[in-house]
């Protein structure tokens, strides 16, 4: 087991690859994300991913809902009420069709009179692929492990559906699927990396709201993205899992959003579950220690 918490700038390498390719990753850019779904279709398809059942839930368009074991990539639809004036300049600013309504003739004397308006938020989740993966660290069986590429990959013939990563995921991810108990979760499309090919998500994505590469030059990509849109006033926009120094150690998959994490679904501040698992077992190490010392003594007492 390597690093358990903190910054970590070589992944691979601290799960024992000597020699290994660049990390791989996922940078989305939710601005330009227009809700199509044919992420979630071309995961499904190349991945053998079994259907969810139809399933119409009233919540928007979004009838998958969440990330799980039968759902690798997730496209989010998140409607959030803003003023006319709000929606104009986002539409405006970002320059793309999808993030909101167009302007209708005479919607600027709308803003001015106080109206307010639908502004829809996209953005197409998918497992972090963590610098420190928590769900890997409980792992019992070695089902999950690192691969090459920085990637968290479950092996799902190892698995023995304990269900401990489950809890172990900061973000909710990682799931059973109810028809055998395994656990399942995105693989980066850990067979297509290996050919030298781009993850089905990716190369299906009409925008590319879903970029794929090396982790490295996208988070610089991502920064680029951000302070071009700062510059046009998008001061909402931010970015979310770019940080190697924050509580999971950055991730191989993260995001541009519009809004806060919380708006997505997303945690505000994410922690690895197993940050404290060393204190703790040293703890419990002395424990038992104290323990034992006390049951020799109470023996040596009652021997005299």
């Amino acid at each position: 087991m390597g690093s358990l918490f903190g910054r970590l700038d070589d992944v691979t390498g601290d799960a024992g690859y000597e020699r290994h390719p660049p990390r791989m990753g996922f940078f989305t850019d939710t601005s330009v994300c227009i809700g199509c779904k044919a992420c979630e279709v071309a995961c499904k398809e190349w991945n053998s991913v079994p259907d969810d059942g139809y399933l119409l839930t009233g919540m928007s368009y979004d009838n998958t809902q969440s990330l799980g074991a039968s759902t690798w990539r997730h496209v989010a639809f998140v409607e959030k009420t803003v003023s006319a004036a709000e929606a104009v300049e986002t539409t405006v600013d970002l320059g793309m069709p999808g993030n909101g309504p167009p302007p209708e003739p005479g919607q600027e004397q709308a803003a001015e009179s106080g109206d307010d308006s639908i502004r829809w938020l996209m953005s197409s989740d998918v497992c972090k692929h963590c610098t420190h993966a928590a769900c890997l660290d409980v792992c019992p069986t070695g089902s999950l492990f690192r691969t090459e590429y920085g990637t968290v990959v479950v092996q799902p013939d190892i698995c023995n559906g304990c269900g401990y990563c489950v809890p172990a995921c900061p973000y909710g991810v990682i799931d059973l699927r109810e028809e055998d108990g395994r656990a399942f979760k995105c693989t980066l499309c850990y067979d297509r990396l290996k050919e030298g090919q781009t993850p089905a998500c990716a190369q299906a994505c009409p925008t590319e709201s879903i970029q794929f590469g090396e982790l490295s030059e996208l988070r610089e990509r991502a920064d680029h993205r951000l302070a071009e849109l700062h510059e046009k006033g998008v001061d909402v926009a931010r970015l979310y899992g770019r940080d190697p120094e924050d509580g999971v150690g950055g991730d191989g998959a993260f995001f541009l959003l519009l809004d806060e994490p919380e708006v997505y679904g997303l945690p505000p501040d994410p922690v690895v579950t197993t940050r404290d698992l060393a204190s703790i077992w040293k703890h419990v190490g002395a424990a038992a220690a104290t323990l034992a010392a006390l049951g020799v003594a109470t023996l040596m007492g009652r021997r005299r």
